[in-house]
Parts: C-alpha cells; sequence; structure tokens
C-alpha cells in the first residue's frame, strides 16, 4: 500500500512559527520544571502570533552535552502534557519533536494519535526520530542499538502509524515489527491524518524522511549555510526515492535570541547566561565565559531587523517553520517575554503584517 503524504496548505503563510516549551528542569528561567510555566508559555505562544507549540520526549535529560552539568534534569512526558495542552489552548498546532521512536510501539503511538487530534479538534503535528540518549535507554531497559537500526525501525514505524491512523486494519510483518489487525476507532480528526515528520540530519535518516514521512526537522540550527547543504542532501534523498522534493516539507529548529535594539538584545543576554546552567554560557569555575558576539555567531541573535533578516533567509530555502528556543539549549526559555517579543515583532513581519 502506498502512503498518502501531506502537503503544505498553500493558504497558510508561508513562514510560521512554533515554540519549543520549556519542560526541563531549568528551562524556564532557570527553575525546576512545572506544569503551569509549561501552559503559561503555550499561552504567551499563543497570544503573541505563534502558530504552534512543541514538546521533546526525554523521560530525562543532562546538559553535559552542552557544556553544562551531568545532573539529571526532569522532564514532563510528552504525549501527556500534550494531551493537557489540548485542552487549555485554542489555536496553537501541537506536536512532538520528536518522540523517541523506541519507547512506545509504533500501533500504541497511532492510537495515542488519533486521540489527541480529537482532543484537540485536529491540531495535531507527529514528530519521531530516532533517538540518541543512551542513558535514558539503560534506564527503561530498552537496547541501544546502532544508529542505522534505529532509524530503519523509524522507517517502519512511520509506515504502521500512517497506515493505522489513515483507517487501514492493519496486518504488516516488517524487518522490525510484526501486527496483526491494528485498528485506530475512533480515527483522527484530520483527513486523512495529523502530518508525520522525521527529525534529524545524517543521510541516511533524509533517505528514510524522504521515503516515508510528509516533513523533515532540521535541529537545531548552528547556521544557513550548514541547513542549506543539508536541504541539498535531501532534495537529492527526495530524487532517489522518485518523489518531488517539494514535497517534502520542511521545518527548523532555532536557538532565536532577539531585542528592540542593540542594548536591549545583549540585556536580554546577559539575563540569559544568569539563568542557563553553569558551563553552557558562564563556566563552572573562574575562566572565561561566552561573549556576546561569540553567542550570537552561534545562532540566531540580534535586533529584529537583524532576526528578521536571517530567518527570511529560511524561507528563500523552503522552510515553512522555524521552532524558536529563545535560549542557549534546547526547549530553554530564559524570560516569558522573550516569547513575546518573537511573536510580536520577528513572526508578524514575516507573516507580512
Amino acid at each position: 500500500m502506498s502512503l498518502t503524504f501531506i502537503f503544505n496548505d498553500s493558504r497558510l503563510p508561508r513562514m510560521r512559527f512554533g515554540l519549543a516549551l520549556p519542560h526541563y528542569d531549568t528551562s524556564l528561567a532557570g527553575r525546576d520544571v512545572t506544569w503551569d510555566g509549561v501552559r503559561t508559555a503555550a499561552e504567551v505562544a499563543e497570544g503573541t502570533g505563534f502558530a504552534s507549540a512543541w514538546v521533546s520526549d526525554h523521560l530525562f535529560l543532562d546538559w553535559a552535552k552542552y557544556g553544562g552539568p551531568p545532573d539529571r534534569q526532569g522532564s514532563l512526558e510528552c504525549l501527556t502534557t500534550l494531551a493537557a495542552l489540548a485542552g487549555t489552548t485554542d489555536r496553537l498546532r501541537l506536536g512532538s519533536l520528536t518522540l523517541c521512536n523506541d519507547l512506545r510501539a509504533p500501533a500504541l503511538v497511532a492510537k495515542m494519535a488519533s486521540t489527541l487530534d480529537r482532543l484537540s479538534g485536529g491540531r495535531l503535528e507527529i514528530g519521531l526520530g530516532g533517538g540518541w540518549y543512551e542513558p535514558e535507554y539503560r534506564a527503561a531497559g530498552i537496547p541501544f542499538d546502532p544508529p542505522r537500526t534505529r532509524i530503519r525501525r523509524v522507517g517502519e514505524a512511520v509506515e504502521i502509524i500512517a497506515r493505522v491512523l489513515e483507517g487501514e486494519e492493519l496486518t504488516f510483518k516488517g524487518e522490525y515489527y510484526t501486527i496483526d489487525g491494528a485498528i485506530c476507532r475512533p480515527g483522527p480528526v484530520q483527513d486523512p491524518r495529523p502530518p508525520i515528520w522525521i527529525g534529524g540530519k545524517g543521510d541516511f535518516l533524509l533517505k528514510t524522511a524522504a521515503r516515508a514521512a510528509d516533513g523533515w526537522n532540521f535541529s537545531w540550527i548552528g547556521s544557513v549555510d550548514a541547513y542549506r547543504e543539508r536541504s541539498a542532501a535531501a532534495d537529492r534523498a527526495c530524487e532517489g526515492a522518485k518523489r518531488d522534493p517539494a514535497t517534502l516539507r520542511r521545518s527548523v529548529g532555532a536557538y532565536v535570541l532577539v531585542g528592540r535594539d542593540e542594548r536591549d538584545v545583549r540585556a536580554r543576554f546577559e539575563r540569559l547566561v544568569e539563568r542557563t546552567p553553569a558551563g553552557v554560557l558562564r563556566p563552572p569555575s573562574g575562566e572565561r565565559g561566552v561573549s556576546w558576539e561569540e553567542f550570537r555567531s552561534r545562532g540566531v541573535a540580534g535586533t529584529v531587523g537583524e532576526v528578521v533578516d536571517a530567518l527570511g533567509s529560511l524561507d528563500e530555502l523552503g522552510v515553512e517553520e522555524v521552532i524558536v528556543s529563545p535560549g542557549a539549549l534546547p526547549f530553554q526559555v530564559a524570560d516569558l517575554d522573550d516569547i513575546e517579543l518573537v511573536g510580536t515583532e520577528v513572526a508578524a513581519q514575516l507573516r507580512g503584517e
């Protein structure tokens, strides 16, 4: 059976903005995670021009990969958090960035996704990935297989999830999954189903996305040139799969820090340094930390006009949505007014308002 790919709706604005919600310890203003904090961040996003809100999928996480401490940071679970957000938001699309495929069986994901789509009135986006954080695999008692194996499983899982959500009573025997009579009733609100994204950067993952998914997410962007090269690789993967590259939807996760003017953005950077775990931007001891000049060279940071120009270049490369983490770590928000400024100023300008 061939899958039905879901293409971008041309009636929507060319570039939209999503918010990576702060659902880890230290993610919101350096404090421990709370549901109230996540809900409030989503409400600010919904009220200031964002189109979507996203939750990642880890049992716990640490910041050692980013230069921070190895202490395990608590996290809210992805799908139950999205279910709660479905009841507290009205307009935002709600997505996973991304579900760790190995934590749940694909037929179960399809059932949960269908229910979530109904709870949200048809606002769900399904992001799926191969997983990368070995400590949570060990903690959950799941084998941590090589990347290629994990990505092949993602490809099979996407096919299963899509077919079940599209209404098929599925019997399936693949390399990794055997399904006997999976159904999803009631089905999702969206017709034929919610969009499915695959997140990652490598060539083999891009081939899997081109073959199986509606869209591809690149997170986190360091430079436009790096994205341009991977986007060209995604085009080649589509051509190899005999698929029009224009039908593979594109989104990018980006660290974004913006100010009304140079003085304002520098002040916001200093606040971010204070609220970010030691080792990421400021040294744990007496060494030199990351300067403002270094920080802005690594991501998307500057005045409103500078950030609009930088993100506008992604629009020219076919990116339909930028998922914003207004900090120095994934899903970090130093202060709620950083969300508000992106929504009211940057997002509005890139929508042509």
